[in-house]
C-alpha cells in the first residue's frame, strides 16, 4: 500500500493550521521522546484518551508506541515505505510513518480492516480447497470400504471438528459407527439405538436426494453417538448425510466440545462439501465390496475344485488359466465320486473354445449341465448326446472338448473307462515307465446335431497313472527360440519319469515342466488330472510285467 502523503506541520503550538488536521486518515504526531504533539479529529475520534501534551504510550495501541521508539533513529526526512501492522478494537490498521520538518514523527493510520478480512476468507477458502482436494485423493486412492470410512472420520475430526462419527446405513435398530477423535485413531463399533432421536440422522440414512444439514441440541444427543474419549458435554452438534450414487452412503455427525462456538453457516457449507466427496467415494466402495463378494460366490462356482482321493484311488488336479490377472478360463476339470465304493467316480476334463470370461461362462453352463446329468453317468455316448443337444440349442457359438472317465477300484485293481469327444486322449504310465496312449476318440460336442465317440477301457495297477490334459500344455510355446510347442513327446517324456509317483507328484511335475517351458510368454488355459491306482495294492504279475491292460 502507498505510504499516504505529509506535510511538515506548523510550529509546535499551532497544530490547528497542520496540513493533516482535515485528511480522512487518523494522524498523530509524536517528537523523538515520544510525547504526542499533534493528531487530527479522525485520530482524536479513534483514541478518545489521546490529547496532546501525553505519553504517546499511554494513549495508543504498544504497537504503535513500540514501533515509534524503534523508528525514531531509523525514519530519515523523506519517510520510509514500511508500514506497521495492528489492531484498535475489532478493527486493524497499518502505520505508516514519516518525518517532519522539526524532526518529529507522523503516524498515518489506514484501516485496512477489510483488505485483511477478505485476505483471510481468500486464505481459508484456499486452506479449505487444499483440504478438499488431498481428501479427494486420500478417499478415492482405495475401493476398501473399511478404509473409506476411516479416511473420512479421521479427516473430519482432524479438520472440521473435536470428534467425527461416520454413520453407515443399517439394519433395524443396529448401525455400524466409525469414531475418531481429534488426533486419533479410528474406532470400529456396532451401536443399538434409534436414529430417530437425533435431529436429521434418520433423513439422512433414508432420504435422497440428500436434505439439509441440521444442527441439533447437544444436549440430546445420545450416549451411543458420542465416540470413546470424547470428553463431555458436547458443546454443539452437526448431522451431515453422505450423498452415494442415488442412495444415502450415510451419516456424518460432527461433535465440538463444550464451549466451542456453534457450527457457522460457512463451516455447514464447509462440511456438506466433504460429506459430497466422502459419500461418493463410500458409494463406490460399497457397491465394490458388494460386487466382489458376488464374483467370490460366482467364482467359487468357476473354479475348478480341490481334488482328493476317493474310494481308495487317487486323483490330483491342476489350473492355470492363460493370463496373468485372470482366474477362469476355458478349460475345466469336475470329479464326481459314486455314491459308494461299488460306484463309479466320474471325471470330467474339457476345453472350450475360446479363453477368458467369455469361455469361462460357457464351461460353467457345460459342468452344471454335467452335474444335471449325472443320473445318466456310466452310458457316456447318451450323456454326450444330451449335452451336445442342449449346447447347440443354446446361443453361445463356442464348442466344447471334452474327455469322460468313469473311475472304480475293483480289488486290487483301478479299472477306468474313457471316452473322448473331440480330445487329446489320455497317456498312461505304466509301473515301468511306459507311457501309452489311450485309444478313444470322439467328435467335437456343440458343433454338429449328432455326435459319435468311442470309450476305451484301461485297467492301471498300483502305482500306474492315467494322465488326462487339455492342448495348453502341448501347445504351450517357449523353449529355446520362444515359440517351439511343448509337445506330446515331451509331455510322454515327463510322464516316464514319473512311474510310481502319486497323482500330486505326476501333475506336478508335467505342469512345472510346461512352465519352465512357457516361461515368461503366452500360453493358453493349461489343465491336468491325474488318476492313480494306489501302490499299496500288490497285483499279480501279469506277461511278466506289473502292468493293467486296456480294452477299446
Amino acid at each position: 500500500m502507498t505510504t499516504p502523503p505529509y506535510s511538515p506541520h506548523a510550529p509546535r503550538g499551532a497544530p490547528s493550521g497542520a496540513a493533516w488536521t482535515a485528511a480522512p486518515y487518523p494522524v498523530l504526531v509524536a517528537d523523538p521522546q515520544g510525547d504526542l504533539i499533534d493528531l487530527n479529529p479522525a485520530a482524536a475520534a479513534l483514541l478518545p484518551d489521546a490529547v496532546r501534551g501525553t505519553r504517546l504510550r499511554d494513549v495508543a495501541p504498544a504497537w504503535i508506541a513500540d514501533a515509534h521508539d524503534r523508528f525514531v533513529p531509523a525514519v530519515p526526512r523523506q519517510g520510509t515505505g514500511h508500514a506497521e501492522h495492528g489492531s484498535l478494537g475489532d478493527r486493524t490498521y497499518e502505520a505508516h510513518p514519516g518525518r517532519t520538518a522539526d524532526g518529529d514523527v507522523v503516524w498515518w493510520l489506514v484501516d485496512d480492516t477489510a483488505r485483511r478480512r477478505a485476505e483471510a476468507a481468500l486464505d481459508g477458502e484456499r486452506r479449505r480447497t487444499a483440504f478438499l482436494a488431498r481428501a479427494s485423493s486420500a478417499l478415492l486412492g482405495s475401493l476398501d470400504l473399511a478404509h473409506c470410512t476411516d479416511v473420512t472420520a479421521t479427516l473430519a475430526a482432524g479438520q472440521l471438528a473435536d470428534a467425527a462419527v461416520v454413520v453407515a446405513p443399517g439394519r433395524g435398530h443396529r448401525f455400524p459407527l466409525t469414531s475418531c477423535v481429534a488426533d486419533g485413531s479410528p474406532v470400529h463399533r456396532i451401536a443399538h439405538g434409534e436414529p430417530a432421536d437425533v435431529a436429521g440422522l434418520y433423513e439422512a440414512l433414508h432420504v435422497f436426494p440428500p436434505v439439509p444439514s441440521r444442527r441439533p441440541d447437544p444436549a440430546e444427543v445420545p450416549d451411543w453417538l458420542v465416540p470413546e474419549g470424547f470428553a463431555r458435554p458436547v458443546g454443539a452438534v452437526l448431522v451431515t448425510p453422505l450423498p452415494g450414487h442415488g442412495v444415502p452412503a450415510g451419516a456424518l455427525v460432527l461433535l465440538r466440545g463444550a464451549g466451542q462456538p456453534p457450527f457457522s453457516e460457512s463451516e455447514e457449507l464447509f462440511a456438506r462439501l466433504f460429506a459430497a466427496r466422502a459419500g461418493a467415494a463410500l458409494s463406490v466402495a460399497r457397491m465394490y465390496a458388494e460386487q466382489a463378494a458376488i464374483t467370490t460366490t460366482l467364482m467359487r462356482e468357476l473354479l475348478p475344485p480341490r481334488l482328493h482321493d476317493v474310494h481308495g484311488v487317487e486323483f490330483a488336479g491342476s489350473y492355470r488359466p492363460s493370463g496373468e490377472g485372470e482366474h477362469v478360463g476355458g478349460d475345466f476339470y469336475d470329479v464326481h465320486p459314486g455314491t459308494d465304493a461299488g460306484q463309479e467316480t466320474l471325471v470330467v476334463l474339457g476345453d472350450v473354445c475360446g479363453k477368458g470370461l467369455e469361455a469361462a461362462v460357457l464351461t460353467g453352463k457345460i459342468r452344471n449341465t454335467l452335474h444335471a446329468l449325472l443320473p445318466l453317468a456310466a452310458d457316456h455316448q447318451r450323456l454326450l448326446a444330451l449335452l451336445n443337444g442342449a449346447l447347440i440349442g443354446s446361443h453361445h457359438t463356442r464348442f466344447a472338448t471334452l474327455l469322460l472317465t468313469s473311475v472304480a477300484r475293483r480289488g486290487r485293481t483301478v479299472q477306468l473307462r474313457v471316452t473322448s469327444a473331440g480330445h487329446p486322449p489320455p497317456l498312461i504310465v505304466r509301473a515301468d515307465g511306459t507311457v501309452e496312449t489311450t485309444p478313444t476318440r470322439g467328435s467335437l460336442v456343440g458343433v454338429f446335431p449328432t455326435i459319435t465317440s468311442t470309450t476305451a477301457r484301461v485297467e492301471l495297477s498300483p502305482g500306474e497313472t492315467c494322465l488326462l490334459f487339455t492342448d495348453g500344455i502341448t501347445e504351450a510355446r517357449g523353449g529355446p527360440l520362444g515359440d517351439e510347442m511343448f509337445g506330446q513327446e515331451r509331455v510322454e517324456e515327463a510322464l516316464a519319469d514319473c512311474a510310481g509317483r502319486t497323482a500330486r507328484a505326476v501333475v506336478a511335475q508335467v505342469r512345472t515342466l510346461a512352465e519352465q517351458w512357457v516361461g515368461g510368454g503366452r500360453h493358453d488355459d493349461m489343465a491336468l488330472v491325474a488318476v492313480t491306482a494306489p501302490r499299496h495294492a500288490h497285483l499279480s504279475a501279469v506277461d511278466g510285467h506289473t502292468r493293467g491292460r486296456y480294452t477299446a
